[in-house]
């Protein structure tokens, strides 16, 4: 039972995969409390249903933000709406969480941190990864490594059923690289502490069931100020290979650390949102040598004891969200980064188009 005193209360704005985990952890949570929920369709009572009943449900959000007169809104919702919804709670003196990328285009990130900065509210963008002690741990043992690093990612997606839904509604607006890279991209920026320079990338249309001029397959390649170079690759569609689909490897002249999901790497889970935050291990290689170059040292195995779920980790997001709210964090490198990592992200995008490399 809850047992918070004068919680902030958020009204919820879709009702997907990410927006229901939110709205489950403001259920949950001392401190934050649903004022509202939100979404043009039928997933807005499926979530109330799964949270015992009892919100007030909305279909236009305009309307809900005027009934319910939150103190915070939070943003769950296809891309191409982001930069409206967010200015428009801000212009209602809300704080807003916001789901990955900010929006969907550059320009519109930097309308919402500016409407942010003006309102004097809080905008926190939903990087996952930033929250959870694996990857945290990641980024630190690269910093071991020496310069230059090189990063290799990838998420490819055997999506299908729903996600396949889910996947061809982004691509109305972003590609795969755009939207699930600026996750990566965040932590290249992390590991390297390094300006990038320029990008290159390639993309192919697999399907027939995207708009014209998308694809669903792209790779990307960016180069950093102190020679650190990294590539990502993301593709999403039922023809999707889950042959090595799950590579999280950074290698510097120190040796390498790995991300290693047995469980989260194996057929089957490609499309699964439970599986993608997984790390399970790390594996910490040393290329210490002697002088008949054999291994001077054991490559190390790290089990972290804090292994959050999906939900988890959204919780700890939102924990996040509130400690900003209450403790009136200031945000502006947060919201930098953000902005940052979609301006690379969006390079790519480009380079995929043009053929062409892209200065940055």
């Amino acid at each position: 039972m809850k047992t918070n005193l004068n919680p902030v209360r958020v009204l919820v704005v879709g009702c997907g995969n990410m927006g229901a985990s939110h709205a489950t952890a403001y259920h949950n949570m001392d401190g934050l409390q649903i004022c509202g929920i939100v979404s043009t369709g039928k997933s807005k009572e499926v979530l109330n249903a799964k949270l015992g009943g009892g919100y007030a449900l909305y279909s236009n959000y305009d309307q809900a933000l005027k009934k319910t007169k939150p103190d915070a809104v939070c943003i769950s919702t296809y891309p191409n709406t982001h930069e409206e919804f967010a200015v428009k709670a801000f212009e209602h003196n809300c704080h807003v969480f916001i789901e990955k990328p900010v929006a969907d285009t550059v320009s519109g990130a930097e309308r919402v941190v500016a409407a942010a900065k003006k309102s004097n509210k809080k905008l926190v963008v939903g990087y996952i990864l930033r929250h959870h002690p694996s990857w945290e741990k990641f980024i630190e043992l690269s910093r071991q490594l020496g310069k230059p690093l090189v990063m290799r990612m990838n998420l490819n997606q055997q999506s299908h059923g729903i996600m396949w839904d889910v996947h061809r509604n982004l691509m109305k607006s972003l590609s795969p690289i755009v939207d699930c890279g600026v996750h990566y991209i965040d932590v290249m920026c992390q590991m390297t502490r390094s300006k990038p320079l320029q990008v290159t990338a390639i993309g192919a249309r697999l399907t027939e069931d995207i708009p014209a001029g998308n694809y669903n397959y792209g790779q990307l390649q960016i180069r950093f100020e102190d020679g650190s170079v990294g590539w990502y690759e993301a593709g999403w569609g039922p023809m999707i290979s889950e042959t090595a689909f799950f590579v999280k490897d950074v290698i510097g002249p120190k040796g390498c650390v790995s991300i290693v999901a047995k469980d989260a790497g194996a057929s089957g889970k490609s499309d699964s949102v439970e599986a993608h935050t997984k790390t399970e291990s790390l594996r910490f290689h040393h290329a210490d040598i002697d002088d008949k170059n054999n291994f001077t040292k054991k490559d190390e195995w790290i089990n972290l004891q804090d292994e959050p779920d999906h939900q988890e980790l959204c919780n700890r997001e939102q924990l996040y969200f509130l400690k900003a709210i209450k403790e009136n964090l200031d945000l502006t490198d947060h919201m930098d980064d953000a902005v940052n990592s979609l301006r690379i992200a969006f390079a790519c995008d480009e380079s995929v188009r043009t053929g062409k490399v892209v200065l940055l």
